[in-house]
């Protein structure tokens, strides 16, 4: 199967009846790149006008938009750490398991940040060692967090799942510890509600305010004990209707699930458990953040759930780890500053040739419905950075405009739409992209390490091999004297020998 679409199919096709390539359309593109001939017709294929925009208006510099490529926002970043977990016990990852954007989303960039909600965008791109071909990274950043008592108070809802399996150490044991932390760190003003599954689902603590409460709190969460199978279904829509229940106007309201995700009693599959509380998440907005332990974890159902629960997903495999998620991240991250977010990215059929979006293959848009809000897209707090990146192949001695980056969101309030853009010229692709500067070189290491360990092996034009590639995440730890660089050329070394 060819794996990225022609130039040559792109232009007669555009000849022949008006029609324009699209990247990744609703389900269509499955990320293997093929050819313009077997996408969909999409009539209306290039970019909507913004509103108040005529449609001659939309991109002035050019006639033809370019090849588009649509996407919902995503920074899950579970698919990383289980990986490393899985390799520091001397096994691969189940290359389904492996999505090469949660790879990329781990590492936080250095990206301009906007003053007020919403994002800024930034379009940069390096050669690669392959002919013609250049990796091209948009990054998106939301303003950094607020301190602590700037942001809305928030109600977080915890389901904590006490099966059988999370007896093991370093899941149970490991959810209480921080849940304990946490309430430290959560303000007089935020509120907790606590539901517990097994093979039932129970409200151990209705909505609860921090203020005086504390220890009733902290003495719920000590007396949790591990019980028997996993109705995950239970779990969640108790949860939800709880959080209901407790729900606060003016507040950050959130369902935050603590499970291996190991479902096998009641409902198990995401799509049932998902319109179970269809209600309760497009009425009032509650948002999901799926924490997934065990060295056994149901990543694919966690996923699924965190993708259309309007949240995110993250997994943690030690106390390090879970107190900078429970700790760190989600009181800083509680609030949110963008519902629905999209981007479209459209590349000039005079100077790219070929296109893939790495990653992303569970986020795809149909490129129509870029500005059509009633359709998903993901949600994004402050304090966050997202990263596309594809492989493109350039006309040889392309000059001139590349590609515009456009990045579509709803005011969490109001919802109200917002759009913000970025371009990026040919000349301004770097020589090389491990001379190019430390974020970029960072999502080139993070994208070829997750392209080698998914089901299709090296395909990505200009992968290095791994002992390689372990090579420049050394020298890229080495100059940058950043653990997290550290521990990401420790795992591609591992790799390497189980390769």
């Amino acid at each position: 199967m060819e794996r990225f679409r022609t130039r040559t199919a792109l232009l007669a096709l555009t000849a022949a009846s008006g029609l324009l390539l699209t990247a990744c359309s609703g389900g269509a593109d499955t990320g293997d790149g093929s050819k313009a001939a077997d996408r969909p017709d999409y009539s209306a294929g290039q970019p909507a006008p913004a509103e108040g925009q005529d449609t001659d208006e939309r991109h002035d510099h050019r006639e033809d938009p370019g090849h588009l490529s649509t996407f919902a926002l995503d920074v899950d970043t579970a698919s990383y750490d289980y990986a490393r977990r899985t390799l520091a016990e001397g096994r691969l990852p189940d290359p389904s398991t492996v999505r090469p954007e949660e790879f990329v989303n781990s590492f936080r960039q250095d990206y301009p940040r906007p003053d007020s909600d919403g994002f800024s965008v930034t379009v940069d791109g390096a050669r690669t060692d392959d002919e013609d071909w250049s990796l091209v990274r948009v990054g998106l950043a939301t303003r950094t967090a607020e301190r602590s008592g700037e942001r809305p108070p928030a109600a977080l809802t915890f389901v904590l799942d006490v099966s059988g399996s999370m007896a093991e150490p370093g899941r149970l044991d490991l959810a209480k510890k921080s849940l304990s932390v946490m309430t430290d760190r959560l303000r007089d003003d935020d509120s907790v509600a606590l539901v517990t599954f097994s093979d039932e689902a129970e409200t151990v603590l209705p909505m609860t305010r921090l203020d005086g409460n504390r220890d009733e709190i902290q003495d719920t969460v000590d007396d949790l004990e591990v019980q028997d199978s996993t109705n995950l279904g239970a779990g969640v829509e108790t949860g939800y209707e709880t959080a209901v229940e407790g729900l606060r106007e003016g507040a950050t309201n959130r369902v935050v699930l603590v499970s291996d995700a190991l479902a096998n009693t009641g409902d198990t599959d995401a799509g049932t458990i998902l319109e179970k509380i269809a209600g309760e998440r497009r009425e009032h907005g509650i948002t999901l953040f799926g924490v997934g332990v065990g060295s056994d974890y149901g990543d694919a159902l966690m996923e699924r759930l965190a993708d259309r629960g309007d949240g995110h997903t993250v997994y943690v495999s030690g106390e390090d780890e879970a107190r900078k998620v429970f700790c760190e991240q989600l009181p800083r991250h509680v609030d949110l500053t963008a519902r629905d977010a999209k981007a479209q990215v459209a590349f000039d059929p005079e100077t790219v040739e070929e296109f893939r979006l790495i990653g992303y293959d569970n986020r795809r848009v149909a490129d129509e419905d870029f500005r059509d809000d009633r359709v998903d897209g993901g949600e994004v707090g402050p304090g966050h950075t997202v990263t596309a990146l594809y492989a493109v192949r350039t006309a040889p001695g392309a000059e001139g405009h590349l590609a515009t980056a456009t990045v579509r969101w709803l005011d969490p309030a109001t919802r109200a739409p917002h759009e913000e853009t970025g371009d990026l010229e040919a000349d301004a692709l770097d020589a090389s992209v491990w001379s190019a500067g430390r974020g970029l070189r960072t999502t080139a290491t993070a994208a070829y390490f997750a392209d080698a360990l998914g089901p299709d092996g090296p395909s990505v034009p200009g992968a290095p091999r791994l002992g390689e590639l372990a090579g420049h995440a050394d020298d890229l730890a080495d100059r940058t004297a950043d653990e997290e660089l550290r521990r990401l050329a420790e795992a591609i070394d591992t790799a390497r020998r189980l390769i």
